[in-house]
């Protein structure tokens, strides 16, 4: 039984299982607003896109409330397995923020997102918008360009050029946010989407900073080297067993007296411009059309492991045929520009890596580290006290135990002292009373001096 008067919950065995088993599998994603009723209406739409694009392995459904804090979706990343949090806040200025943590020791990337675009403002752009379920059932397929900058441009940039470790810790997070895709495994058909992670080319007065533009959209593809009309009766031997009724993309041979008339005549499937019959080369790729085979009976399978020669003796339709498509892109949003302004060592805390604004010398460098040293040391003296109190109240329950309900009443303790024995009091406090509030007021007022530059 839990303690009167702490709120602290007790965690099951179940979910300790289960958070042993997480870690072997996908990365798992929460994409959470922070402060539900101040972010405002465009912030809340914009969080609800982002769990769109990072489906299927976040928490779609997620609800936040004007009570919650940070602590209370830290902790329970380990009994859900969630790997990476993505924080929406928005500042007193009026700025949007996006926190990109990685759970449960961090690092923590802090961005601004300078511009957005809603899904439904891109949507209401295109004259087709694409609207479907199926592509959000598996991962989208991550392109990072320019995330590395090479040597000739950091001779050219010298000293403004971006820090090395920083480019790789920037791509490794952003690489870690879907599961990998092994390209000799992974069936074509199953990917539908593609998120594209753009970096812009760094220059002088960046500060070294990352500026990033990301792209979500969805890949179409289409049959080429295919008469319009044959085209159109494909698509509507589609259209035949589905739901949705489209009589614009069912051909009208009702005014023909043969199928000929239909194949034959250029004007019979419609008007066709050129941007219909001429599609660019680079956009075609050669995939495995889908055959169907016959099913061999079990002595046809023998006779066919019995010849020498049965690679040979198979037909030309045997083997794998293969047809051009053309692949098209639909963007179905969100759009998002994020510049890098600060990496933290910790889960939305600890020591500040690298900061845009802020510069320190090599003597001050040292001396923060001290000062985290010392904490360090400090925080491993309170557990160490921690363990023994929980050592000696287990000693003196067993010197004075008993039998009946005064065992079962053990029972419930010793999982609660082994909960209490992972959990440290100082992990409440996120900020020091002194300097980190100081240095995180410094690193605001630094951030509005930059914006008003």
């Amino acid at each position: 039984m839990t303690r009167p008067g702490t709120g602290r919950r007790k965690q099951s065995a179940t979910d300790k299982q289960v958070a042993k088993q997480s870690k072997g599998t996908h990365p798992k994603s929460m994409v959470i607003r922070i402060g539900a009723g101040e972010v405002g209406s465009s912030v809340s739409q914009l969080v609800k896109d982002v769990r769109e694009v990072m489906q299927p392995d976040t928490a779609l459904r997620l609800k936040e409330r004007r009570a919650n804090k940070l602590r209370d979706f830290t902790t329970m990343c380990g009994p859900l397995g969630v790997t990476h949090l993505l924080l929406f806040s928005k500042a007193e200025s009026g700025n949007t923020n996006m926190r990109l943590a990685r759970s449960p020791h961090g690092p923590t990337l802090n961005f601004r997102v300078q511009n957005y675009s809603l899904c439904k403002d891109i949507m209401k752009s295109m004259k087709h918008p694409r609207m479907g379920l199926t592509e959000f059932q598996v991962a989208p397929l991550l392109v990072m360009n320019n995330f590395i900058t090479s040597d000739i441009d950091r001779e050219k940039l010298g000293e403004a050029a971006p820090p090395k470790h920083l480019e790789k810790l920037v791509t490794d997070m952003f690489q870690g946010l879907f599961p990998p895709i092994q390209p000799h495994t992974t069936p074509l058909h199953t990917i539908k989407r593609i998120l594209l992670l753009n970096r812009e080319p760094p220059s002088e007065g960046d500060n070294g900073t990352c500026t990033i533009t990301l792209r979500h959209y969805a890949i179409t593809t289409k049959i080429t080297g295919v008469p319009k009309a044959i085209r159109r009766l494909y698509a509507a031997e589609k259209l035949m067993g589905s739901k949705e009724k489209k009589k614009r993309a069912l051909p009208n041979l009702g005014a023909l007296d043969d199928v000929a008339d239909y194949m034959l005549d250029p004007s019979a499937a419609g008007y066709t411009s050129a941007s219909d019959t001429e599609i660019e080369t680079d956009a075609e790729v050669e995939v495995a059309a889908p055959v169907t085979r016959k099913v061999l009976s079990k002595k046809e399978r023998e006779r066919m492991t019995a010849r020498d020669d049965g690679q040979k003796s198979r037909s030309r339709s045997s083997r794998p045929k293969v047809e051009k498509r053309a692949v098209k892109l639909v963007e179905l949003g969100p759009r998002m520009k994020l510049r890098l302004t600060k990496v933290e060592g910790d889960l939305c805390g600890g020591k500040v890596m690298w900061h845009e604004f802020v510069s320190k010398s090599k003597a001050e460098v040292k001396e923060m580290d001290r000062k985290w040293e010392q904490r360090n040391k400090e925080k491993e003296e309170r557990r160490r006290v921690q363990k023994e109190n929980i050592e000696k109240k287990r000693k003196e329950r067993a010197e004075n135990g008993g039998a009946g309900e005064g065992a079962g009443e053990g029972e419930d303790e010793d999982e609660e002292m082994e909960d209490f024995d992972e959990y440290d009091m100082d992990d409440d406090v996120w900020h020091d009373e002194d300097g980190d509030v100081a240095e995180e007021a410094q690193d605001e007022d630094m951030e509005d001096k930059g914006d008003d530059a």
